[in-house]
């Protein structure tokens, strides 16, 4: 199964593509981030303005006419749904179910210190056990649920000052 590519164009339009069909765009490279193609027969210059490329978002200029496209693939749609994304953590005061399950362990109590990346809990989800990480250095503020308990997706489990 081929790779997927989501394309948001200026905040207003949706595409989708696979692999496959990025091979068959008609590009040539030209110098500083450039690029000649052919759509149904036409000519047009696109050119990378400027990128980010953690955030995946990029500013083109295709033809004169400027655009900010934003990349995901199924991943990076996956873990944004999950509340995951980089840089995320520097503000995440709460911990939430990622989705629906049993909390197995729960490895804090109220007024621990934690760093970035210690293990808080396990929850147990489709047969398998799911560690959940601080995401950022912290206090533990409370803990709403308890070992045995089960939880919907998106139920507060943990908030931190």
């Amino acid at each position: 199964m081929s790779k997927r590519y989501h394309v948001k164009v200026n905040e207003q339009w949706d595409f989708d593509f696979s692999e496959e069909e990025i091979r068959q765009f008609d590009l040539q490279n030209l110098p500083n981030h450039s690029f000649h193609g052919l759509e149904e027969n036409k000519s047009f210059k696109a050119a990378i303005t400027q990128h980010n490329f953690i955030d995946k978002v990029y500013n083109v200029s295709i033809n004169a006419n400027p655009y900010t496209v934003a990349i995901q693939t199924d991943l990076d749609r996956l873990i944004s749904e999950m509340g995951l994304e980089l840089n995320a953590g520097a503000m995440v005061n709460e911990i939430k179910a990622p989705m629906p399950g049993l909390i197995i362990e729960v490895n804090v109590k109220p007024g621990d210190e934690v760093k970035e990346g210690d293990y808080l809990m396990v929850l147990e989800a489709m047969k398998m056990e799911n560690a959940l990480t601080a995401p950022r250095d912290a206090k533990i503020k409370h803990i709403a649920i308890n070992t045995g308990e089960t939880v919907e997706k998106n139920q507060l489990l943990i908030e931190m000052e």
